[in-house]
């Protein structure tokens, strides 16, 4: 095929020679434009575009059209029940302009009245103050008429707007996109098309030779093969993206961490998501009066709400927690009862899956791991989930420590390119010693908490029939991916947005 840089006349097929007809007409249109005014798909023309630049004749560029503004959840939700600074100042003009913080909280809830405060005293319309020990909230500065935020919420909650569709207020639009994703904002892409300075030159005299992209079986009989030009295959012709299946981010780790185990000699083991308090808790020596067992922290099962915990262990387990008998400890110095611990719960963390285990093998060595949801009674937020993944593991061995255990743990993180570790002391109720585990980040340029561990107390592996010391940790997944995938806000590795999904490589940690 002749090139304009050598000769004078070109051949051009009679899609490329009807696109570049109407652009040097227009002077300048997108795919779009053209595929309407010649009636042919958008996929020709941007075929018939890549061709006519690769001689020289047409420029290809992305632009920017307009960007896209829609509502998030968070948003949406807003959009119908108010702002929460607008709904705070609206509770403190019913109180007469002056309020108990705690007052409002249980008027409101704590999470409205805590970000209705920053934005409230950002905007000035409140001051806070102290009064006999109680913080107290004044009204100064009542705005009668929406702010710019509420308006453009309004618009929003119809549906999608192009940011110049909001004109004055696109500026507000993008504040609440900064503000906790509110407004999600895409942008509108499309590809343009100008012709070359040869195309202009050269277009009155454009050879009027046909082009054909496959013979057919009326070309073979009338021998009009050989008066027509075999179009050539161009394997590098721009076509319609394919968004094929692909991995998500989260499995692609999930599935990275227990390559890791494994490749450390690690087997994996599975356990009930629906658990008794008994594996979950008390075999874990934890006290049937802790906190962490309430209902604001636990999930209980309502029906059915009990079952059967294992009687051939509930002896020595209500041993140890009442006297500590056979552990060298004095125990809980309480009475044990085995109605709470066969409460049947949504496991708290995968400890319960792994003390299993290690009930039904006494014998060393163990080197087991899990890595599986866990649900815990939290408020959902940026950092917060109900329903995460807690890596868990444990090694049980003849004479193995806590220098052991800080090798394991540096090793794995080391194979998922995290290799700047360092353990601090802190307390865990089944084991000690105990240590929180950090890593290091250099985009932050500081330390981030990523999990705990420590050797099985006695209490813990002695009731169990367990006679040699056994390494346990448990390290948080989700907190994970937000540091390798970059995330902000712990909600996107849940919300399935396909964008960030196939934007993302789910290799970053290589």
């Amino acid at each position: 095929m002749a090139s304009s840089a050598g000769h004078g006349r070109l051949a051009l097929h009679p899609m490329e020679r009807s696109v570049l007809k109407a652009l040097v007409r227009r002077g300048r249109a997108s795919f779009t434009e053209l595929a309407q005014e010649l009636q042919l798909k958008v996929d020709a023309v941007a075929k018939a575009a890549e061709r006519l630049q690769m001689k020289g004749l047409a420029k290809v560029e992305e632009v920017v059209l307009d960007r896209v503004a829609q509502l998030s959840e968070e948003g949406a939700e807003y959009a119908e029940r108010g702002l929460p600074e607008r709904r705070l100042v609206d509770e403190l003009r019913a109180r007469g302009g002056r309020a108990d913080l705690e007052e409002l909280k249980r008027a409101l809830g704590e999470n409205v009245v805590q970000i209705g405060i920053i934005w409230a005293k950002k905007s000035g319309w409140i001051e806070i103050s102290r009064s006999d020990g109680r913080t107290v909230l004044n009204l100064v500065n009542y705005p009668e008429s929406p702010t710019e935020e509420e308006l453009v919420l309004r618009f929003l909650a119809d549906g999608p707007k192009r940011l110049s569709e909001l004109g004055p207020y696109s500026e507000a639009c993008e504040r609440l996109s900064r503000r906790a994703g509110l407004v999600l904002i895409r942008e509108v892409r499309e590809h343009v098309l100008s012709p070359t300075e040869t195309a202009l030159s050269l277009y009155g005299e454009l050879e009027e030779v046909t082009e054909v992209s496959q013979l057919t079986p009326e070309l073979l009989k009338t021998g009009r093969w050989r008066e027509v030009r075999l179009a050539r295959y161009d394997v590098y012709a721009p076509v319609k993206p394919v968004f094929a299946a692909r991995e998500h981010p989260l499995s692609a780790l999930i599935r990275r961490v227990r390559e890791a185990f494994v490749e450390l000699g690690f087997q994996e083991v599975k356990g009930p998501l629906v658990e008794l308090a008994f594996w979950n808790f008390d075999a874990l020596f934890q006290p049937q009066d802790h906190p962490a067992r309430e209902m604001h922290d636990t999930f209980y099962l309502a029906r059915p709400s009990r079952g059967r915990i294992p009687e051939e262990l509930a002896e020595c387990v209500r041993a140890a927690h009442e006297n500590g008998a056979g552990t060298g400890s004095k125990g809980w110095r309480y009475r044990w009862s085995a109605e709470e611990a066969s409460k049947l719960i949504l496991r708290t963390h995968t400890t319960a899956t792994t003390i299993r285990y290690l009930a039904d093998h006494r014998e060393p060595p163990v080197k087991v791991f899990s890595v599986d949801r866990i649900f815990r009674n939290e408020r959902v937020n940026w950092k917060r989930l109900a329903e995460f993944h807690q890596i868990e593991g444990i090694l049980m061995d003849r004479g193995v420590g806590l220098r052991h255990l800080m090798g394991v743990i540096r090793e794995f993180y080391s194979r998922l390119g995290l290799r700047d570790v360092r353990f601090r002391p802190s307390y865990f109720p089944y084991t000690e010693p105990s240590a929180e585990v950090d890593v290091y980040l250099k985009d932050l340029g500081r330390w981030v908490e990523l999990g705990g561990m420590g050797v099985f107390r006695p209490e813990v592996t002695r009731p169990l029939g367990v006679v040699h010391p056994v390494l346990a940790w448990g390290l948080g997944l989700e907190r994970l991916a937000i540091i390798i995938y970059g995330v902000e806000d712990i909600r996107e590795l849940y919300r399935n947005d396909l964008s960030w999904i196939r934007s993302v490589d789910p290799f970053a940690w290589r």
